[in-house]
């Protein structure tokens, strides 16, 4: 077997290029809603998804066990749209463009089909990082391996000795949204990326949460966070979230890289789970102990293609097709859609004056520089007047230098900002 090191550098970072034209791709998940409050009818998003085969060139890609068609692609513009882990949620994810416009054209000439034919059953795409009816719906995965095998893991929290430390809901899953873009980077400067984007998430919890839970007392208003952090997926805290450390050589983000974790891989066609084991010891494993769907042990031994499977959480995230994932911001209200997207491009393009707003900003003098706990922070319902006014201040710097950056662009993208400065 390869050298981990090797493994890793093969799988993301081959993939990056020396200068890449600047592309974004964009997902957008969005609950499903029964508009009465009811619970959501999953029947309706599966018919939706038979309404909408052959339209604007859509076809079925995917069928799940049962033969309903699950996931529609676009030859043309490679749109899909899919239910993301259950028939609850609804997925846009649009083909790689140049410009915001290009993929909001097209989000709107969806969305308002979807809109009209949901609304026949009195049910609505909802701009909102929380399904409504998370309590009442029929919460189940969409019949998949993969996503049955998802909400099955996140089970195993129960027989955990840290048990404890867990929230109680496996199911997290299918009733929480998020609204992700993806930019190309470079062998330059994917780390300055991906260090800058890191320290900027106190302030996107500021401007974009959206996500209360009203299960619990948590005083958050992005539990989506916590679903994340305190799951299996965060049972390593090197996994999950937000990074603890800048990233000075591509040495020290693999170092980093080697402490998330693998949870599932394939044999022979089939699916297994197991707890999650670290990078960096999964491959001298002699044998692993893991589950199938029916949940019977199996016993495995490591294999090179499992890298094939792993999935870190981190909230910036370098994928394997040479991009940085930004993964951290609620869905947002339907008119708002593109706001975080424009902000986030924004700042992108200024990256230079943003490292140096990051170096010398105010904030950071006064609440220091531990960036999962100032996101925490100012993701709270109960702010003080002074962190109010300190992260209004914060926030409105980066807001004017995304603008800035669109402006420079040249594309009329920082008409999506109109409502942030």
């Amino acid at each position: 077997m390869k050298n981990l090191r090797e493994l890793l550098k093969e799988r993301y970072l081959t993939p990056i290029k020396e200068n890449p034209h600047l592309y974004l791709g964009v997902e957008l998940e969005f609950p499903i809603v029964q508009v009465f409050g009811q619970a959501t009818d999953p029947a309706v998003g599966k018919s939706l998804i038979a309404h909408l085969e052959g339209k604007f060139g859509f076809e079925s890609v995917k069928v799940d066990s049962e033969g309903q068609v699950i996931e529609l692609s676009s030859p043309d513009t490679e749109d899909v749209i899919m239910f993301e882990l259950t028939y609850n949620t609804l997925e846009l994810a649009f083909g790689k463009a140049d410009r915001i416009g290009q993929i909001d054209q097209r989000f709107q000439l969806y969305l308002a089909e979807i809109q009209s034919f949901l609304g026949q059953y009195d049910h609505a795409l909802a701009g909102l990082g929380i399904n409504p009816a998370w309590a009442i719906n029929d919460n189940r995965a969409v019949k998949v391996d993969r996503y049955q095998m998802l909400l099955s893991y996140l089970a195993l929290y129960k027989g955990m000795p840290q048990a404890e430390r867990f929230h109680t809901y496996p199911d997290y899953g299918s009733f929480i949204c998020g609204n992700q873009v993806q930019f190309d980077v470079s062998k330059a400067n994917y780390l300055r990326v991906l260090n800058a984007f890191n320290k900027i998430e106190a302030a996107k919890a500021y401007l974009f949460a959206n996500s209360p839970f009203e299960g619990e007392d948590w005083g958050t208003s992005i539990s989506r966070d916590l679903f994340w952090e305190n799951s299996m997926h965060g049972l390593f805290k090197k996994n999950i979230g937000i990074y603890e450390q800048d990233f000075q050589t591509e040495e020290d983000f693999l170092d980093y890289l080697e402490e998330s974790c693998l949870f599932y891989v394939y044999r022979n066609g089939e699916i297994l789970y197991f707890p999650p084991i670290q990078l960096k010891d999964y491959i001298d494993q002699v044998e692993i102990e893991a589950f199938d769907l029916s949940g019977k042990t199996r016993v495995i031994q490591p294999e090179t293609s499992d890298l094939d499977q792993h999935r870190a959480y981190y909230y910036e995230l370098l994928t394997t097709r040479g991009t940085v994932e930004c993964r951290s911001v609620c869905t947002q209200a339907l008119d708002k859609t593109f706001t975080p997207i424009a902000f986030q491009l924004g700042l992108l393009v200024k990256l230079d004056a943003l490292e140096r707003l990051l170096a010398s900003s105010d904030f950071f003098e006064l609440w220091g520089r531990d960036y999962a706990k100032l996101r925490r922070q100012f993701a709270s319902n109960h702010l003080s007047k002074k962190e109010l006014e300190s992260i209004r201040d914060f926030s409105q710097e980066l807001c004017h230098l995304a603008k800035e950056g669109l402006q420079e662009r040249g594309f009329g993208e920082e008409v999506y900002l109109e409502n942030l400065v």
